[in-house]
């Protein structure tokens, strides 16, 4: 252990203090982050800056400041600084952007595929993590994460935002409280499942200037660089499909209104061939899911919910029921006003500020947000558990309690991926 120093004068403490401010590296120990005042500033960097991280960052809450930007496609982030007239310092290797002391917390929103490594570091650096969704590549990883935000003491905040949408909680507590009566059944929206590598590889072509290629594919298996591939989210190389990026808000309606946020369920079956077959579901407690709704006719950001007394229809920040008192008499619960003008900008769809003000409020109070870890890898779980059934092309077992597939060990092999050396996760 490093021995303690002896305490040092209000001279020599001011004096350090005004030599930091000069050089820019006053930072706060990990104990004073952990009781950040309520109306203290936190300061965030950035790793990733794409299409959805511009937005994040462009509705962080004011009590927050963007302190660095990273990604490993240089110009990107250099693009937004400019837009933004910002002056932030940018980098290309996020392990720079956690080595700064000045840094409270990050803003993960890179691919699915890229995320879990950087959110372990973050944590380990003593950073508080945003996490876009979905959280994770394959369920393993997703495991390994919840261990390093538990074992570092920090706090994550998953992307679903739906969970800070009044509308939203408003039909879940309903859902739970028995309103429905004893729910018979879930209707989900059949996802599509993501494609395998093209029959033909992708003719190698120059790397654009700036664009870090061995960063960008993270764990997948190296390859040459063709711009046909950052079209990530088609490729099982990359992604889980729209099971895991719609998925991920429409499974996690389903989780939290159903009281299964810890869990998952037990019982899977494929209804039809394919890699966007239709998937049946069944929880221990007898509930069934099944996801047989087209996309594009229901509900993307939630499901159907069936029940003793009626039907109730779950989606981004609405609802609708059947018989139509049922919401009319929720909607009496909530200013559907307020609501609609938190919500009636242009990026609507995508707002995140509510979902961040909960992050930024966690952050000072050290209470789990309403995204928490958990819930975002037991969410997303759902969603892999659905691409690995259309895969075995048969009925499976689950365990949510040992996250392992019962007596099926060619199905366990879809739990976790090889990782490319010098992507490892680390080990805690």
């Amino acid at each position: 252990m490093v021995s303690r120093p002896q305490a040092a004068s209000r001279r020599q403490f001011l004096g350090a203090v005004a030599s930091s401010v000069a050089l820019g590296t006053v930072t706060r120990s990990v104990g004073a982050l952990d009781r950040l005042g309520v109306n203290e500033e936190i300061r965030v960097g950035a790793i990733g800056v794409g299409g959805r991280a511009s937005l994040l960052l462009q509705q962080l809450p004011e009590s927050a400041k963007i302190v660095a930007l990273c990604d490993c496609n240089r110009a990107r982030a250099e693009k937004f600084k400019e837009k933004q007239n910002g002056a932030w310092p940018v980098y290309q290797d996020y392990q720079r952007l956690l080595d700064r002391k000045d840094i409270d917390a990050v803003i993960v929103a890179t691919g699915e595929f890229q995320r879990v490594l950087p959110c372990i570091h973050a944590c380990q650096a003593g950073k508080d993590v945003y996490a876009e969704k979905p959280l994770t590549l394959y369920v393993s990883e997703g495991r390994a994460l919840v261990n390093a935000v538990r074992k570092t003491e920090r706090v994550l905040q998953v992307g679903s935002q739906q969970r800070s949408m009044a509308m939203n909680r408003i039909a879940w507590e309903f859902i739970r409280s028995g309103g429905l009566g004893k729910i018979l059944k879930v209707q989900a929206i059949n996802y599509g499942g993501p494609e395998g590598s093209p029959a033909k590889t992708p003719d190698a072509v120059d790397v654009p200037e700036g664009l870090d290629w061995n960063m960008w594919l993270n764990q997948a298996e190296s390859r040459p660089f063709n711009p046909e591939w950052m079209s990530w989210m088609r490729w099982r190389d990359f992604a889980g499909g729209e099971m895991t990026n719609w998925g991920a808000h429409g499974v996690d309606q389903i989780q939290w209104a159903l009281g299964m946020d810890n869990t998952g369920p037990v019982e899977l079956k494929p209804l039809s061939e394919g890699p966007n077959g239709q998937v049946f579901m069944k929880y221990a407690n007898g509930i069934e899911v099944h996801f047989v709704i087209e996309p594009g006719r229901g509900p993307m950001g939630g499901a159907i919910f069936i029940g003793e007394k009626g039907k109730l229809e779950i989606n981004r920040n609405k609802f609708a029921s059947n018989p139509p008192e049922i919401a009319e008499n929720l909607k009496k619960m909530v200013d559907v006003d307020e609501e609609e003008r938190k919500w009636s900008d242009n990026l609507a769809l995508w707002q995140a500020r509510w979902h961040m003000q909960d992050w930024l409020d966690c952050i000072r109070s050290r209470k789990r947000p309403v995204a928490d870890v958990e819930i975002g890898h037991r969410s997303v779980t759902v969603c892999h558990l659905a691409n690995i059934t259309r895969a075995a092309g048969r009925p499976l077992r689950w365990d949510p309690v040992k996250e392992q597939f019962a007596d099926d060990k060619s199905a366990n092999e879809y739990l976790t991926r090889a990782r490319r050396k010098g992507f490892e996760l680390p080990t805690l």
